[in-house]
C-alpha cells in the first residue's frame, strides 16, 4: 500500500526496476522526479506508454506540454478521447505484472498535503483486468468491466459499489470530499436505520441527522476509501457523486487484504479523533458545502471547467442518431429526438463543471 506520507519512492523504485514495459495513465502531473524516471526508463529500452487526460480543470496547456516532452524523450503517448466528460482514474503497471492503483495524483500538492491513499496489487487477474482498460482507452474502443473488484466509472462502479455498501453490517468507514449522489445516499441511510456505525470524514451534498459527517482538518481531503466491517475497502478516484459514478472515466478497487484494511482503518481512526468530532450529539448536521456565489470570477472558472461545446454537442447528436436509426431523416423524427439529447447533454456538463467548482474550487 502506498501513502502520500511515502512520497513517489516506491513508484520511483517500481519505474527503476521495469524490464520490459511501464504503462501510466496520468490526470495530472508536477513531479520533474518522476517524469525524468519515466524518460529514462524509456532511453534504457523499456517500452514506456503515457495515457494523458484530454483535459482536466485549467490544466490543458500543461498537459500538452507534458505531451510533447514525453514524445521527445521516445515514450509513446496517447490522449484519452472525448467521449467521456472527464479522465479522472490515475494507475501505473510495470511489467504488466504488478499495478499500482491511485486516489492521488502525480503532483505535490496531492503527495505533500493531501490525505491520500495508493494500492499496489500483484494478483494475475486484477493486474490484466487493468492492462485491458489501459489498451481499451489509449486505443479508443470500448470497455467492458469483467471483475467485480476492480471499479470502473460509468462501467460498474455504480453497481459495485452500491452492491459493497448494501453488505455492510457493523461498520463503514468513509473519507469522500463530497457525498451527492442521492441514491447513494438513502443507501448509507438505510444502514444507519438499520444500526451500520457511519463515519464520514468529508462533507455531503444535503443534511442528513442519521450520518455523522466531519470534515479532514489536519490536511487537504483527497482519497475516495470506503472500509466496510473492518475487513473490506474500496480505494479509488471515485467520489459518491453523479458525475463520477456515471459521467467519467474513475478507476478504483475493492481489496480485502488484512494489513492493507488494518493500515486504513489505522489512519482513519487517527483522522477522526483528530477533528474532535463529539459523538454524544444526538443529532448531527452534515457538513454542507455552500453553493458558490455567482460572482465574475465563479463565472469564469464555470467557462473552464466546462468541456467544448462542439464536443458535447457532436456526441449527443451521434447517440441520438444512433437511437432513432438511420432512417429517422426520411421519417422526419430525428428533430425532437435531438433537441432532447443536447438539452440533455449540455445539462450534464454544466451539472458537471457545477459540482468541480463547489468541490475544488475555482482554477488557479
Amino acid at each position: 500500500m502506498v501513502q502520500p506520507r511515502d512520497g513517489i519512492e516506491p513508484l520511483l523504485s517500481a519505474i527503476k526496476k521495469a524490464k520490459k514495459s511501464i504503462d501510466i495513465l496520468i490526470f495530472r502531473m508536477d513531479w520533474k522526479e518522476l517524469e525524468n524516471a519515466l524518460k529514462a526508463a524509456s532511453g534504457r529500452g523499456v517500452a514506456v506508454r503515457a495515457l494523458i487526460a484530454h483535459t482536466n480543470r485549467g490544466g490543458e496547456s500543461k498537459l500538452r506540454a507534458l505531451e510533447m516532452r514525453f514524445l521527445e524523450a521516445g515514450i509513446t503517448v496517447g490522449r484519452t478521447a472525448d467521449d467521456l466528460v472527464r479522465y479522472h482514474g490515475k494507475m501505473m503497471i510495470v511489467d504488466r505484472r504488478t499495478l499500482f492503483l491511485l486516489s492521488f495524483n502525480f503532483v505535490h500538492m496531492d503527495i505533500e498535503h493531501s490525505r491520500g491513499f495508493g494500492l499496489i496489487a500483484t494478483n494475475t487477474k486484477v493486474v490484466q483486468e487493468a492492462t485491458r482498460l489501459f489498451d481499451a482507452d489509449l486505443n479508443r474502443q470500448a470497455y467492458t468491466g469483467g471483475l467485480k473488484t476492480f471499479i470502473v466509472s460509468p462501467v460498474n462502479a455504480r453497481s459495485e459499489l452500491s452492491a459493497f455498501i448494501k453488505k455492510a453490517r457493523k461498520q463503514l468507514w468513509i473519507y469522500d470530499p463530497k457525498i451527492a449522489d442521492k441514491p447513494i445516499l438513502r443507501l448509507l441511510e438505510d444502514r444507519a436505520k438499520a444500526g451500520v456505525e457511519i463515519k464520514i470524514i468529508g462533507s455531503l451534498g444535503a443534511p442528513n441527522g442519521n450520518l455523522q459527517v466531519t470534515p479532514l482538518t489536519s490536511m487537504r481531503l483527497h482519497t475516495r476509501t470506503i472500509i466496510r466491517d473492518g475487513r473490506h475497502a474500496f480505494v479509488g478516484s471515485q467520489s459518491l457523486r453523479q458525475p463520477e459514478l456515471d459521467l467519467r472515466r474513475e478507476i478504483g478497487l475493492i481489496v480485502r487484504d488484512a494489513a492493507v484494511v488494518k493500515t486504513l482503518l489505522t489512519t482513519f481512526e487517527s483522522d477522526w479523533a483528530a477533528t474532535g468530532f463529539d459523538e454524544t450529539r444526538e443529532t448531527v448536521k452534515a457538513n454542507t458545502t455552500p453553493e458558490p456565489k455567482p460572482t465574475r470570477k465563479a463565472a469564469r472558472a464555470l467557462a473552464k471547467q466546462m468541456p467544448p461545446l462542439k464536443t458535447t454537442l457532436k456526441k449527443a447528436i451521434k447517440q441520438a442518431v444512433a437511437k432513432v436509426g438511420p432512417d429517422s431523416l426520411a421519417q422526419g423524427s430525428l428533430k425532437s429526438t435531438v433537441k432532447e439529447a443536447v438539452k440533455d447533454a449540455v445539462k450534464s456538463a454544466v451539472k458537471e463543471a457545477v459540482a468541480e467548482i463547489a468541490q475544488d474550487g475555482p482554477a488557479k
